[in-house]
């Protein structure tokens, strides 16, 4: 008797399990995903090592709405494709509603399928091209205004160790990286801060047609961003289609400062429950 009831609660322990995950897999594709902010490529508006979840509601279903798991020291790399590439291919969504101008999302880079997250800037339809690092979109320059300095400690930064770039030079470790910030306002009225570090191949753009069912990407931290000026043939993001985005960024949850979101003598205070605009 003792022996069944123990195979019974092992046989209990196991279904419970599969069905926690069952509830957990549904959870994460069907309302939010959970995603930490690796690189440096948005700041000041999200910071390496700030902690979100994705809302995948907001811009209906498609094939990029299931999870990627990668776990390298398992290996374990299922990608959203492997489960849901049925759905991949006619650029549509399900109970589909398109981003706004400004919108931050998460998306599914075009060629590798890693998550990427930027800024909305181009809609289908427009004309996008940066001059002498000014945003100009159908040919209409942005508004633009001094917003002070973004100041951070030049030092290796989360889980990759990432050093920031510094527009007053290259800065010893400890020391104070500096970067000029401006408010941007885009044509819809939303305003966002930008970085800027120097002039680079990035600040002078051809212009760009954004095509039918696609979506033109910027980081906020202009001249540290991989985004759509760059062709995806190049190495870039480039236009980014419908069906790859995965759900619009509204709030930081918490942030770490440290090498891993568990250190929580590492975490900012001020960064819990940030509205990200």
């Amino acid at each position: 008797m003792a022996k069944e009831e123990k195979s019974g609660g092992i046989w209990e322990t196991v279904k419970t399990v599969f069905w926690a995950l069952i509830i957990a897999g549904v959870f994460r594709t069907l309302f939010f995903q959970p995603f930490w902010i690796p690189s440096g490529s948005m700041k000041d508006t999200l910071l390496i090592g700030d902690f979100l979840f994705v809302n995948k509601m907001t811009y209906g279903y498609s094939y990029a709405s299931c999870p990627s798991i990668r776990l390298n020291s398992f290996g374990i790399n299922i990608d959203a494709k492997d489960v849901c590439g049925f759905l991949d291919g006619d650029n549509t969504r399900l109970f589909g509603s398109e981003p706004e101008r400004g919108d931050v999302v998460v998306f599914r880079h075009p060629v590798n399928g890693t998550d990427f997250i930027k800024r909305v800037i181009g809609l289908p339809g427009d004309q996008i091209q940066v001059k002498q690092g000014l945003l100009y979109i159908n040919g209409t320059p942005v508004e633009v205004e001094s917003n002070g300095t973004f100041t951070e400690t030049a030092e290796p930064q989360g889980p990759q160790g990432l050093r920031p770039r510094c527009e007053n030079g290259p800065v010893g470790t400890g020391g104070v990286c500096e970067k000029s910030r401006w408010t941007e306002t885009l044509p819809n009225g939303v305003k966002h801060d930008i970085l800027n570090i120097g002039m680079q191949g990035s600040d002078n753009t051809p212009i760009y047609t954004v095509p039918e069912g696609h979506f033109f990407m910027m980081g906020d931290n202009r001249d540290n961003s991989a985004d759509s000026r760059v062709p995806n043939a190049a190495g870039g993001v480039g236009f980014v289609p419908f069906e790859n985005i995965i759900g619009k960024a509204t709030r930081v949850m918490f942030s770490s400062s440290g090498r891993s979101m568990l250190f929580f003598w590492t975490w900012r205070g001020d960064r819990f429950f940030h509205k990200i605009t």
